[in-house]
């Protein structure tokens, strides 16, 4: 009988090869930081794929694949399980104020107030809440959503608050409301000269304290500044809040030199983990300095582009239009500064490597800045010029974005939140070309999809749904508005992430779940691909990562 046992000493050979093998392989596998498995991840790339996996090191994507796949290749020091769930690459706002929004938590919130006498009482329960505050300030109310409908005067703020300067800014930021304490302040009186905006008068020609455009300048210039300390404390709150709804860059539109460093200080502190393309205002001195040193662009800081404004908003009648406003047929609103002023500003930034971004609302400043920018490129069609809003377009005037390369940088919640009076100001015919989304998505190829926070909500999410549904929290109207300028969910997506990134030159570092790129993503329990329109807005966050790192967590 044959025994074919192994003797003792074989079986240990075997054994101790077995285990070098194991060794061998798992010494072959690539060290990484971060490895994120069992998930459904919307990639955003060229092709839109979706993905299991992806694998991440000192802070960027190195692989994307399936679970399986990655966990045989890396070794990670941490690895998260998402459990099924959704992930996206880092929503990017091109277009807020993330520096004023944050300096404004300290100012009482007058958004969603229903009445005049609504702001009032908001007013006087701040005030009771910090009474040492040298200045009440105020913003978000919107005399649209009011009964009367009617702008609001300041007989009652001089009665109610006779001992300190009020400014509170109406939703869209180009009218502000003040007492007769910060006129006073400011010396402003009724024979102050203003271009570029209004100082509202009665018919006695008394002043009414309203403010629009370039003549809220007069008394906002007189606020003080918060020290450093207060600044850097709010910018850290205004940051969390962000975070928390998934955004991990923001495009900030008008900073200066001063605003610019004190959060460039910030983020290299470690303490500021968002990324930021700050656009300049073009004052002589951020022009002299910047146009000197040349842009800056880092992984966390952009500062590539000045920010003009062409003309004020819709709302406070400030837009710029061709022909009158329809319920107010003398008026035709107004440009900031002249077409002169406007064209030098171009053909100095043709000549710089700085973009040119220019607020325009009206269908007349979105002529004349179409046309300037068109003489200044000279046929240079990917030096990426922005129009900010570009809110009522002319038919005629529609397809110059793509034949002088002009990114459109809308917002599509202020289709959803100017809806219910649009039609007023514009009458009906003209509003077919107003925030017509698809048709400059058609024209330029892409659209960079921002908010204006604070005159809108931070939420990436309700631009998203604002911008596939064409309706707003109250998931009105039925069927949606205008749906001829909806656009898919694809693109919408796009719109938040890799197209942000391509308007400020920064789709190679941002925007997509891909090797090389910026580890920068959002988890979430919503398929935002396939969810039912009414759940779009609702939808959470449960986890926000920059560069990798985990920044915010649904508790």
């Amino acid at each position: 009988m044959m025994n074919f046992t192994k003797p003792l000493g074989q079986k240990l050979g075997v054994a101790l090869l077995a285990m070098s093998a194991l060794a061998s392989c798992q010494g072959s596998r690539e060290s990484v930081d971060l490895l994120v498995t069992n998930a459904t991840v919307y990639t955003v790339d060229s092709t839109f794929a979706k993905a299991e996996a992806f694998a991440v090191k000192d802070g960027k994507f190195v692989a994307v694949g399936t679970s399986a796949d990655l966990k045989s290749r890396f070794d990670a020091a941490k690895e998260v399980d998402a459990k099924g769930q959704f992930i996206y690459p880092g929503f990017y706002d091109a277009h807020c104020h993330f520096y004023r929004y944050s300096l404004g938590l300290s100012s009482a919130d007058l958004v969603g107030t229903t009445s005049w006498e609504d702001v009032l009482e908001k007013l006087q329960a701040h005030r009771q809440k910090f009474p040492q505050a040298a200045w009440l300030l105020g913003r978000g109310w919107d005399q649209n959503d009011w009964p009367t409908k009617q702008f609001p005067t300041k007989e009652a703020l001089d009665r109610l608050f006779p001992d300190v300067p009020v400014l509170i800014i109406r939703v869209d930021g180009h009218a502000a409301l003040v007492n007769q304490k910060a006129l006073d302040l400011a010396g402003v009186t009724a024979a102050t000269p203003i271009s570029g905006g209004t100082i509202a008068r009665d018919a006695q020609g008394r002043l009414t304290g309203l403010l629009v455009d370039n003549a809220t300048r007069l008394v906002s210039n007189k606020i003080p500044e918060p020290t450093p300390a207060e600044a850097a404390q709010l910018l850290l709150q205004g940051q969390q809040n962000c975070l928390a709804v998934g955004l991990t860059s923001v495009a900030d539109a008008g900073l200066d030199r001063a605003n610019i460093e004190q959060m460039a200080d910030l983020q290299q502190q470690g303490k500021l983990h968002l990324r930021l393309y700050a656009m300049l205002n073009p004052t002589a001195a951020n022009k002299d300095y910047y146009l000197k040193n040349g842009p800056i662009l880092t992984d966390q800081l952009a500062v590539s582009s000045f920010k003009v404004y062409a003309d004020g908003a819709l709302g406070s009648r400030g837009a710029c239009l061709v022909e009158p406003y329809a319920d107010k047929p003398k008026e035709t609103g107004f440009l900031l500064s002249t077409e002169k002023e406007y064209r030098a500003l171009a053909k100095e930034l043709a000549a710089s490597k700085f973009q040119m971004n220019t607020h325009a609302i009206g269908d007349s400043a979105n002529r004349i800045i179409l046309n300037i920018y068109g003489e200044a490129l000279k046929g240079q069609k990917d030096r990426r010029w922005r129009i900010e809003h570009a809110q009522v377009v002319t038919p005629a005037d529609m397809p110059k974005f793509g034949q002088f390369g002009i990114v459109p940088s809308v917002q599509p919640t202020h289709a959803t939140s100017d809806m219910y009076w649009a039609g007023e100001r514009l009458g009906a015919e003209r509003a077919k070309t107003a925030y017509a989304y698809a048709e400059l998505l058609k024209q330029y190829g892409q659209l960079a999809l921002g908010s204006d926070f604070p005159v809108e909500d931070i939420n990436p999410l309700y631009g998203f749904h604002s911008a596939v549904a064409r309706q707003d929290a109250k998931n009105f109207p039925k069927g949606g508005y205008q749906m001829e300028n909806a656009i898919s969910r694809p693109d919408a997506l796009r719109g938040m992430t890799t197209w942000a990134a391509h308007a400020g030159f920064e789709e190679k570092r941002k925007g997509q779940i891909k090797p090389g790129m910026l580890a920068d993503f959002v988890l979430m329990g919503t398929d935002l691909l396939a969810a039912p329109n009414e759940q779009l807005r609702n939808a959470s966050v449960l986890e926000t990562w920059v560069g990798g790192k985990q920044v915010f967590e649904k508790k």
